[in-house]
């Protein structure tokens, strides 16, 4: 490999490239093949398991936010102490998939009408929530919400919280992709919790 010769300038376009690539990890959209959303809808292995399905989206990762303590563990946030939420990290491509068309994959696939818990889990820990990333993702999921409560198919308020992204922790090893790690253990939660006809319940039939 050819070694290219450094140069007055090198520093500091090493330091540039740094600086790009720590805002890209925390904006809304690092350039214009990338964009990141964090969105909580109870269980984290659950929701993961429905956007990763989703053209457009490139990556999933679960992990906690919204809460106070550093580097939290998942035995400290399932304790509802930490303040955190179960949530996921998605990275998806708006030339394919734009984030108003994720907010409308993801109010569907949560229930919008209770608070502090989702199907079979309770406490703040299962809140869910869209944590926006810049002004525009503001203003794009307060329009959904206002779309959503004037064409939902159930009478009771819209509770999901609309709140500024803090930052994102992501889950232990074990967590990310359980569904494709373990199946059946995964298949047996979902129905024993109770998501997928309480869905159906709020919703109706999937398009």
């Amino acid at each position: 490999m050819k070694v290219r010769q450094m140069n007055a300038h090198t520093p500091r376009v090493a330091l540039l490239i740094v600086l790009v690539a720590l805002l890209a990890t925390q904006g809304g959209a690092s350039d214009d093949d990338t964009a990141y959303a964090t969105l909580a809808a109870g269980c984290f292995w659950c929701i993961e398991a429905d956007l990763e399905k989703v053209e457009g989206v490139l990556s999933v990762t679960s992990g906690y936010t919204g809460g106070t303590v550093a580097n939290p563990t998942y035995k400290q946030v399932s304790k509802g102490k930490t303040g955190h939420t179960e949530a996921v990290r998605v990275v998806f491509d708006p030339q394919v998939i734009s984030f108003e068309e994720l907010l409308a994959i993801f109010w569907r696939n949560h229930d919008p009408t209770v608070a502090d818990r989702q199907f079979c889990d309770i406490g703040e820990q299962y809140r869910a929530g869209i944590f926006y990333h810049d002004e525009g993702q503001r203003e794009a999921a307060e329009r959904s919400r206002a779309m959503l409560e004037q064409t939902k198919p159930f009478t009771n308020p819209i509770v999901t919280e609309i709140t500024a992204a803090s930052a994102f922790y992501p889950a232990e090893a074990y967590h990310q992709d359980y569904y494709k790690k373990n199946p059946i253990r995964y298949s047996y939660y979902r129905k024993s919790c109770g998501r997928d006809r309480r869905l159906k319940e709020i919703w109706g039939e999937r398009q």
